[in-house]
């Protein structure tokens, strides 16, 4: 028999409904504690990563064997599926694959980032600057199949065409966080898996890196540039890719490049239209035009967030939305939630509650519109977020307005997590799959 504590609760979710018990299903989540902190069993938090990135958990092991074997749907020829994970072992709030360089083949763990072209590691002899990473930095002196790329090459002028004194390739890529990589352009075998390799990979050779990296080997580009791994991949792999990214900190989710067939127990592929915007043409955008919570569309108006447009980014931890559209998003979900305990905020998260002592929480679906009646729904670890190692009972909203000095709203990596992302660049159009890893 339930108890009386959570007939209220059931109680108050019909009437937040509008009465539609059967459709509480579809507009509110019932999660246990247990599954949104990892369990006794996972031993993970949901913290995406932890906040403190110089407190990186010991029990995690410092890199992923590239022949690890992860629990991931199979690759449809002859696209290539490699695992993913949470980069906290490396302080890095990043996710990130383990892939080969060179002949022999040396493993590197990359961050992988939808937002930008360039891939690159950091290469001896670092004539300018090199931090410390978690891997051997690269000697390209020890590869048989290293080669600089020359200034005449058509990849050259992909890069900006800078040429050094020598005739050789020179490339810089600027991030929006200030950091920076600079170096010579470059071609070298790159191993996807032991079994699988992409001849003739152009790269960043990276002499010159500066800003926080945490201790990751470099980064792998998957925009929509000539240079990214999923635009040089296309003639061998097809023109698309996807990842989940894991739930959990201790587990695994798996990046696809070429078509793959959905995971298992899926409830099928959402799709919307990919679009592309002029100014940032190695940006995936997508037409968002609201946001409903547990059944009810926010009081947003749609050009909020049309007139600047909404940006998918692996590379981007939060979701940054309009501060209109967030205030409202902040005041319904306070609306539904009201009997869960506050807590302080958490910065720089403002809308957090104490869930100690709760068995599960119900919390409203959050789902994003598109305007072309596509839907994202997210999971309940794109909701909340446990971000206090110390107070791990305590879960936060995990959405923040946008910075007057960013451009367009973008939809972060925790607002991804456990469900399937698919870029079919091909057909421009980019799919959800919830519930995927």
């Amino acid at each position: 028999m339930a108890s009386p504590l959570l007939a209220a609760r059931l109680l108050v979710l019909c009437l937040l409904c509008g009465g539609a018990c059967a459709a509480a299903k579809r507009r509110y989540l019932s999660v246990s504690m247990d599954e949104l902190l990892g369990g006794s069993s996972k031993k993970a938090h949901v913290d995406c990563p932890p906040w403190n990135k110089s407190a990186p958990s010991p029990h995690r092991p410092r890199g992923i064997p590239i022949s690890y074997p992860p629990t991931i749907p199979p690759a449809e020829a002859p696209a290539v599926t490699i695992p993913d994970s949470t980069g906290t072992s490396l302080g890095t709030l990043e996710f990130v694959v383990t892939v080969g360089f060179g002949t022999p083949a040396q493993t590197y763990t990359l961050m992988f980032d939808t937002g930008s072209d360039v891939s690159w590691i950091q290469c001896l002899p670092c004539s300018g600057h090199c931090y410390k990473q978690h891997d051997p930095i690269f000697d390209p002196t020890k590869s048989a199949t290293y080669s600089a790329v020359p200034c005449g090459h058509p990849q050259c002028a992909a890069a900006g065409g800078k040429c050094s004194s020598n005739g050789t390739c020179l490339y810089k890529v600027q991030y929006g966080d200030g950091s920076s990589t600079a170096g010579v352009l470059s071609h070298e075998t790159l191993s996807l898996t032991s079994a699988r390799a992409l001849p003739g990979f152009a790269f960043g050779c990276g002499e010159t890196n500066l800003g926080d990296f945490g201790d990751v080997d470099g980064l792998i580009g998957l925009g929509r540039g000539q240079l990214s791994l999923s635009s040089q991949a296309a003639a061998s792999f097809g023109a698309a890719f996807s990842y989940c990214l894991p739930s959990y900190n201790t587990s695994h989710g798996y990046l696809t490049i070429g078509t793959t067939t959905p995971a298992s127990g899926s409830d099928g592929v959402r799709y919307t239209a990919m679009i592309q915007k002029q100014d940032y043409p190695s940006f995936y955008f997508v037409d968002l035009v609201s946001i409903v919570v547990g059944g009810f569309v926010l009081p947003v108006p749609p050009i909020l967030f049309t007139r600047d447009g909404t940006l998918l980014d692996s590379g981007t931890v939060l979701t940054y939305l309009p501060p209109e559209a967030y205030t409202a998003l902040r005041d319904r979900f306070k609306f539904t939630m009201t009997q869960y305990k506050p807590a302080p905020a958490y910065d720089p998260f403002d809308t957090c509650y104490d869930f100690a002592g709760q068995n599960a929480i119900f919390m409203p679906l959050v789902s994003f519109k598109f305007s072309d009646g596509s839907s994202f729904d997210l999971s309940p670890f794109g909701v909340l977020i446990f971000p206090d190692d110390t107070a791990p009972a305590t879960g936060c909203l995990a959405f923040v307005p946008r910075p007057s000095t960013m451009p367009f709203t973008i939809v972060g990596n925790t607002q991804q997590r456990n469900t399937e992302m698919i870029y079919d660049v091909a057909a421009e159009k980019i799919g959800f799959v919830s519930g995927s890893c």
